[in-house]
């Protein structure tokens, strides 16, 4: 496995981790429900195969199948030395506003003390909510006495839009991890040609960055079919390496829930030779 530091944080991370969506939430992209019992020891295998090869990032939170996704990490991962796992979870406003209860119950389900990484979930933030979410008391300095009492090493925010309310999040300072939306078909957050985006803005702050819907949750997919029903071809490895090709990305977030997903989205992230230059790739003229 290739690995990377997580921005401040100091942390090794793998170059791409297990996302937690697919294996605790019902009929996500396909048919699958965790509550069979067949499905849920497929998700448990994928976790313990997805750590046999290197991948150390797991990505989960309590609104991933009302805790399912958190319960399937924390069983595949019971007993592993703590130090070699970076665990992270989240907390959604809407769902649930006290940080600490939110997370009791996470650290239960994830059979864990602390977590490593405890991300605000956030998708689009707008002014009125980016208000509540920073005011005294309110979820942000809940998450920071979380931090204080150990019970999280860093704290992160995540999303999928990049209006200034996000901007205004990270311009707090008091979060260590941006975990944003980028794949081939929203490139928003990363510009090589004007060298701006809320991805080179980070990097100068020197968070780490993480990025979710590397394989775009299957709208590049249906959109080639729309355009090309005959086509059969695999996307997914030359989606996967025009995320790796980018320098800003420590973990590229990899939906998976069977130990064939694992593997093979394994051996693309050490398929180093199939990276490219970003910067050639948006070239406008020919030198």
């Amino acid at each position: 496995m290739l690995y990377t530091i997580l921005g401040n944080t100091g942390k090794r991370v793998s170059r791409i981790g297990f996302g937690g969506v697919p294996a605790g939430v019902k009929n996500y992209v396909e048919e699958y429900d965790p509550q069979n019992s067949d499905d849920y020891d497929c998700g448990l295998r994928a976790v313990k195969r997805a750590f046999e090869l290197g991948i150390n990032y797991f990505d989960t939170a309590p609104g991933y199948g009302d805790g399912m996704s958190e319960r399937i990490i924390g069983e595949a991962l019971d007993g592993i030395q703590r130090d070699r796992l970076f665990l992270a979870t989240k907390v959604r406003y809407a769902e649930e506003p006290n940080v600490f209860k939110s997370l009791e119950e996470s650290l239960k389900r994830l059979r864990m003390d602390s977590v490593d990484l405890l991300q605000v979930h956030g998708d689009y933030y707008t002014p009125e909510l980016t208000d509540e979410l920073l005011k005294d008391g309110g979820m942000v300095s809940q998450m920071v006495r979380a931090k204080e009492q150990g019970l999280t090493c860093h704290l992160g925010i995540t999303g999928e839009c990049q209006n200034p309310e996000f901007y205004r999040m990270i311009d707090t300072g008091m979060f260590d991890v941006v975990q944003v939306q980028y794949n081939l078909m929203f490139e928003h957050p990363y510009d090589p040609f004007f060298k701006c985006g809320s991805m080179e803005y980070c990097k100068r702050k020197n968070m780490g960055i993480v990025t979710m819907r590397t394989l775009t949750s299957g709208i590049f997919q249906k959109w080639i079919q729309m355009v090309n029903p005959q086509n059969t071809f695999d996307y997914a490895p030359a989606l996967i390496q025009f995320v790796l090709s980018n320098p800003f990305v420590n973990t590229a977030l990899l939906g998976m829930r069977s130990v064939e997903q694992v593997e093979k989205s394994v051996a693309v992230c050490m398929d180093e030779k199939n990276r490219i230059s970003l910067d050639d790739l948006h070239r406008r003229k020919v030198n």
